[in-house]
């Protein structure tokens, strides 16, 4: 969005994520990362850790649910979200301010690990179970929610039914 601050960072799990419920049903996980930057002290011709940068993530809807179910504690990860500051007064009426980021990504760094990634089917997380809009300009047919396991990526998949064949702006081609 116009005027935000967007930022990127690669950090730690320092607990794991906890993931809620509004009233309204939206699940919204947070969790908080500490970033450490490492530097060469030329002196003692050692790698040393400055000081580290505490975050609290808060991720929403589907990605919540997946980051929940995917991350723990230790995971080093990669955020990119808006930087969101925040000040209150505390129970001593000390004024506080906060950091925090409204995670619109959010992933494990592949620099030491390795991962597996599994497609959610489409549609999933969306309000009310609708599917999205489709690239192509128009709603999907209900028949062509679902691809087969693995989506474009992997396995084998379904024909669409001629209904859905039929309808216009409809491609089985991806939009990449």
């Amino acid at each position: 969005m116009a005027g935000e601050t967007t930022i990127t960072i690669v950090g730690n799990l320092v607990d794991e994520p906890e993931l809620r419920f509004t009233p309204a049903g939206v699940a919204v996980a947070k969790f908080r990362i500490a970033s450490t930057p490492r530097v060469f002290n030329k002196t003692t011709n050692q790698w040393e850790d400055g000081e580290s940068l505490f975050l609290t993530c808060s991720v929403w809807r589907q990605a919540a649910e997946n980051a929940a179910e995917s991350l723990t504690k230790g995971t080093r990860v990669i955020v990119q979200g808006r930087l969101k500051q925040r000040s209150y007064e505390d129970r001593e009426q000390v004024k506080r301010t906060v950091y925090e980021i409204d995670v619109d990504e959010v992933g494990p760094s592949l620099l030491r690990a390795s991962a597996t990634v599994t497609k959610n089917p489409a549609g999933g997380g969306q309000q009310g179970g609708q599917p999205p809009a489709d690239t192509w300009g128009g709603a999907r047919p209900a028949q062509q929610q679902a691809p087969a396991a693995g989506g474009w990526g992997g396995g084998h998949q379904q024909p669409a039914p001629a209904a859905a064949q039929q309808a216009p702006g409809y491609s089985d081609e991806p939009p990449f």
